[in-house]
């Protein structure tokens, strides 16, 4: 039977508590990336292998991804503002407890995972209530504003790392990014205040009922295209900087005859760039979906992310002035069907199950995004010395193989015009 919709919550207030869940999204965001930036500062001052270095970030994305599945399955029981709030605060709590005692290889590990374990019941439930509070036809571009905002505090959490722990200390660089969190709770407290804590699915939900959503095929198919994603998505954020770094290294090393210690501090700004870029396609790809409908944009950001990732791994004795153009428009791509598939999930799964839903869209997307990364690296291992940059060039193009899954399950989809004006459209179960 059709759910009942809701259009006074679109328009009632919307402007001030969407404003506080984007700058909350901001806040969080800014210690996501503070392993990374302060990464090269880590290293010098405890001594770490890669491989402890490596284990640092691994613990934060197995935390994050265990909240993300967690969170989302509550959320339909106890309610998404109910559950974002308390994320907020112990993400609030998790990110001053890694500013002010992650001081080794081991209390890293321990604390940013427990930061990550914190940081996914901040991300699902907010999706969550923009899809409850604003209407359809204006759904994608407030995805798009709240995910765009993750992607500059992405960026500023790279910025601030790098430049405060070169300049004064890796500590300091802990503490500027470890607050954000914070503000993100005291911000979106006040922000959230009048918004209702809607309790739309059933307490005790079954594991057999919280799949339902799955007999419906467009389900599947923006389920299926997630994963694809993730893949690709993740295994570029992962290697892109470092390939750009290895190509700005050898470009220098081909002009001056000497190595730069500067193309690790490099592929840092770049890496914020790719951020930065990301937040420019949230923005206007969720807008556009709006316009254009959801699965024009999504065949279109697909079929553009795949063309990067099956061409610029080969690109890396080319100039760097043409790589660097390559590499922003993939940044682009890569990320700008994320808005579009979240917003074309909350119109296609019934309300009572959308946190279901995006709790298995996790599980399978970033079960997918943690392998990527690790297939990359296999390849580039296998692919012999001296074989003119190969082990790019098909790193990449496998993790085109989820842009292209990704792209099909798009052109899949049931062509869709615009949304009207109402929050969600009827659907045929219940």
């Amino acid at each position: 039977m059709p759910h009942p919709t809701n259009t006074t919550a679109a328009h009632t207030g919307a402007p001030l508590w969407l404003i506080a869940l984007c700058v909350s999204r901001f806040g969080a965001s800014l210690a996501f990336m503070v392993h990374a930036g302060a990464l090269p500062a880590t290293l010098r001052a405890w001594g770490m292998s890669g491989g402890e270095a490596g284990a640092i970030q691994t613990a934060f994305n197995f935390g994050y991804a265990l909240s993300l599945v967690v969170s989302s399955w509550c959320a339909d029981s106890l309610g998404a503002k109910r559950v974002f709030l308390w994320s907020s605060w112990a993400s609030a709590a998790a990110g001053l407890a890694f500013a002010l005692f992650a001081r080794s290889p081991d209390s890293a590990l321990w604390l940013f995972g427990l930061l990550g374990l914190t940081q996914g019941g901040t991300y699902a439930p907010s999706i969550m209530l923009v899809a409850q509070g604003v209407a359809a036809n204006r759904r994608g571009a407030a995805v798009g504003w709240l995910l765009a905002a993750g992607s500059l505090g992405y960026f500023a959490s790279i910025a601030l790392a790098a430049a405060l722990s070169d300049a004064i200390g890796y500590e300091a660089a802990f503490v500027a990014c470890g607050l954000g969190p914070l503000l993100a709770a005291l911000v979106v407290g006040p922000g959230l205040r009048h918004r209702p804590n809607r309790v739309i699915g059933a307490r005790g939900l079954r594991l057999r009922d919280a799949f339902a959503f799955l007999a419906d095929r467009r389900s599947i198919l923006l389920t299926a295209g997630y994963t694809a994603h993730a893949w690709e998505l993740l295994g570029m954020w992962a290697w892109l900087p470092a390939f750009l770094t290895a190509t700005l290294a050898t470009a220098v090393t081909n002009t001056s005859g000497t190595g730069s210690g500067g193309a690790v501090a490099s592929g840092l700004w770049i890496a914020g760039a790719i951020h930065l870029s990301g937040a420019l396609s949230s923005l206007t790809m969720g807008r556009a979906s709006d316009r254009l409908g959801r699965r024009a944009v999504l065949v279109a950001m697909g079929a553009m992310g795949t063309v990067c990732s099956v061409t610029i791994g080969w690109m890396g004795a080319l100039p760097v002035w043409l790589i660097l153009p390559v590499a922003a428009l993939y940044g682009f791509a890569a990320l700008g069907d994320s808005p579009v598939l979240s917003t074309a999930m909350t119109e296609a799964t019934p309300p009572d199950r959308l946190g279901a839903a995006l709790a298995v869209r996790s599980i399978l997307g970033f079960g997918a995004g943690g392998v990527a990364p690790l297939a990359v690296g296999l390849v580039l291992d296998h692919v012999p010395p001296g074989s003119g940059g190969a082990g790019w060039g098909w790193g990449f193009a496998l993790l085109g193989v989820g842009g292209g899954m990704a792209t099909l399950c798009a052109a899949l989809l049931s062509s869709d015009r615009p949304a009207s004006s109402s929050v969600s459209r009827p659907h045929h179960r219940s």
